[in-house]
C-alpha cells in the first residue's frame, strides 16, 4: 500500500460541507484516510482578492500509482463541481498531492513532491499537524523544519 499526503481545500459555498464530501469521495475512490488535520482557514494565495479558503491535510493509503491517483483526484474535483477558469481562482474544491511515499518524479500529470509546498504556510501548517517529522524527499528537511523556515506570512487559523 502506498502512502500519500493530500491537501484539500476550497473557498466557494459551504466550505466545511465540501471538505466533508471530498473526504467521503477520497475514501470511496482512493483509499482509507489514516490521519486528518484540523481544518484551517487560510488567506487566498496567488490571487488574493477572493474569499478565504478552508484547508485540511490528509494521510491516505492507496493502491493507486501517482498518475492514476491524479486522474482520480481530477474526477473527484469534477464530480464536486470544480471548474478550472483561472489559475489560483476561487474553487469549490482543490485536491493536491503533496507527498507520495518518498517518490521524486515529474510525470505528465503530476510532479512529486508538490513543487511549491515548501513555500506555502497554508500547506505546511495542516501537514505539520499530522506529519511533523516526515521528510521532504528533495529538500531533506522535515515538515517541522520547513514550517519554521517558510517566508510566507499569510494568516493560517485553525478552525
Amino acid at each position: 500500500m502506498n502512502h500519500a499526503y493530500l491537501l484539500i481545500g476550497g473557498n466557494l459555498g459551504d466550505r466545511s460541507a465540501h471538505l466533508a464530501q471530498a473526504r467521503v469521495l477520497i475514501r470511496e475512490y482512493i483509499g482509507p484516510i489514516g490521519r486528518a488535520s484540523s481544518i484551517y482557514e487560510t488567506a487566498a494565495w496567488g490571487m488574493v482578492h477572493q474569499p478565504d479558503f478552508y484547508n485540511q491535510a490528509l494521510e491516505v493509503s492507496t493502491a493507486l500509482q501517482p498518475e492514476p491517483l491524479m486522474q482520480t483526484i481530477l474526477r473527484i474535483e469534477s464530480e464536486m463541481g470544480r471548474v478550472r477558469n483561472e489559475r489560483y481562482g476561487p474553487r469549490v474544491i482543490d485536491i493536491d498531492i503533496l507527498l507520495y511515499n518518498h517518490l521524486i518524479c515529474t510525470l505528465p500529470l503530476v510532479t512529486l513532491p508538490h513543487p511549491r509546498m515548501q513555500e506555502r504556510r497554508f500547506v505546511l501548517a495542516p501537514l505539520h499537524e499530522i506529519a511533523p517529522e516526515v521528510q521532504h524527499p528533495v529538500l531533506h528537511q522535515t515538515i517541522r523544519q520547513l514550517l519554521a523556515a517558510v517566508s510566507d506570512d499569510s494568516p493560517v487559523k485553525k478552525i
